[in-house]
């Protein structure tokens, strides 16, 4: 909006940027509170050259070799190679003839990756006229819009470690493999091909480069503004009403765009005449997991680890009905650990290590409380210690724990959601809320609860989105 002309002003409840990408420091170590995967490069990139810029003139990128690190049940571990051939000789040694169909695959994916992310994702989701579009007309069909992403795996490979591995990059979109449309397939392409990076200084070094790039663009940022209510009149959001410091301060504009939760915006900031989704609508939706996250430091360096690691030692089907049909805490969970200072000495004090654990849980679920808090960590961290051989949790020197409550008090985030709504077929494109308010002419959402959807680079891609439709309906 800024490089439109636009004179911008960012109204954010907390004293940093960031939202969910924020970044806590504590004792000398530094964690990303939120995303800590770094995919499809090409769209920070697209991102950064629309503005003449470089991702390189704000933050530097490592790729990662191996990706990452996978611990199945028993004693195996698979660390998954950067280096494709690499790769294809790991699946052979599985599945015989794997590597020759994991070909056939990602031809597949490549396809998907090129339309959907060159085509699909830039649709507003205003009109089914937007997808007349040659090819996405021709290309339906190999678009595989209408199989999953799991049957669409299991048609090319039949060993399980290999069907988990290619269906877990789906898990970013929110949903199950078996609830994903194949079309998202095009995120095996992202994992493979585009490959796993990690920005110096850790993720927030994304955040720093955009709001720099903002503030060169002239965008004010008015920090630890809370938003409490947008006055209408005659169908026009005229007013925002921010609190700061214990006082309310109002901001006139002529648009207002939501990156806030799409939710709360609509149940908490404006008369319930004007929403455009009634509360019965939002409780059908099909949400992505929320998340049960600690931040540990531990005063030592742990040998042979992984700067990411996939804990799938125990069923993936159970954990995966208690999240999306049980909607329960979970009884023998899969996570996740990032270990960010194995790749950077910035992000913990010398001789320490920083560690992410993260645990995937339903949204909706109550009583987040400190004990059942540390009784997960507990487990997983019982877990830990016995696959990677070495004691942990007596080294513990720092741990923060975060949580649904917190998803709520800090974001205002709708049932605890950690990422948005699921990428399910029937919550794709125009059967997303709309990222323009349906009875208020020149309010506008963008994040992970419009289109495209969840996830850092979608919610990346949302902002240029929701950017060009209020450009296109306020052309001077």
């Amino acid at each position: 909006m800024a490089k439109a002309g636009w004179q911008v002003i960012v109204l954010e409840k907390h004293h940093t940027p960031g939202g969910r990408a924020r970044q806590l420091s504590a004792d000398g170590f530094v964690f990303d509170m939120g995303p800590s995967w770094y995919w499809m490069p090409d769209v920070f990139e697209h991102f950064f050259n629309s503005f003449g810029k470089k991702v390189s003139d704000y933050y530097q990128l490592k790729r990662l070799d191996p990706s990452y690190r996978v611990y199945w049940p028993g004693n195996e571990a698979m660390d998954v190679p950067a280096d494709y051939e690499a790769l294809k000789h790991l699946f052979e040694s599985i599945e015989p003839g794997s590597g020759a169909r994991l070909d056939q695959f990602l031809k597949e994916a490549a396809y998907k990756y090129e339309v959907g992310i060159n085509k699909l994702v830039f649709k507003p989701g205003q009109s089914l006229s937007e997808f007349l579009d040659i090819d996405l007309i021709t290309g339906i069909l190999k678009l595989d819009v209408f199989n999953s992403v799991s049957k669409h795996v299991s048609k090319y490979f039949q060993d399980a470690r290999i069907r988990q591995l290619l269906g877990f990059p789906v898990l970013f979109l929110g949903a199950l493999p078996q609830k994903t449309p194949a079309l998202y397939s095009l995120m095996n392409y992202a994992d493979i091909k585009g490959g796993t990076w990690y920005p110096e200084g850790g993720m927030y070094s994304i955040v720093n480069g955009m709001h720099q790039l903002a503030l060169e663009l002239g965008v004010q940022f008015c920090f630890d503004h809370e938003v409490q209510e947008i006055s209408i009149e005659k169908n026009t959001a005229k007013n925002i009403i921010a609190k700061h410091s214990g006082e309310l301060r109002t901001f006139s504009a002529d648009v207002v765009i939501g990156g806030a939760d799409y939710h709360h915006i609509e149940s908490a900031l404006i008369p319930e005449a004007y929403r455009s989704y009634s509360e019965d609508y939002w409780d059908k939706r099909v949400m992505a997991p929320g998340c049960l996250i600690y931040y540990v430091g531990l005063n030592k360096k742990l040998p042979n680890l992984q700067h990411h690691s996939l804990f799938f030692d125990t069923s993936f089907d159970v954990h995966g009905r208690e999240i999306y049909e049980t909607k329960q805490w979970p009884a023998n969970p899969l996570f996740y650990v990032c270990a960010s200072s194995v790749s950077d000495d910035t992000v913990a004090p010398e001789g320490c290590e920083n560690l992410f654990f993260l645990i995937p849980v339903a949204t909706g679920l109550s009583n987040d409380s400190e004990a059942l808090r540390n009784y997960y960590f507990d487990m997983i961290m019982e877990r830990f210690e016995q696959r990677i051989g070495e004691p942990v949790a007596e080294n513990i020197v720092y741990k923060k724990s975060f949580a649904h409550s917190d998803f709520v008090s800090e974001y205002h985030s709708f049932k605890g959601n950690a990422y948005g709504l699921a990428n399910t077929l029937w919550q794709t494109a125009i059967l997303k809320p709309a990222c323009r308010s349906k009875k208020i002419k020149n309010l506008f959402f963008t994040g992970q609860l419009t289109v495209p959807g969840p996830g850092v680079p979608p919610s990346l891609i949302s902002g240029e989105v929701v950017s060009r439709e209020v450009i296109k309906s306020y052309q001077f």
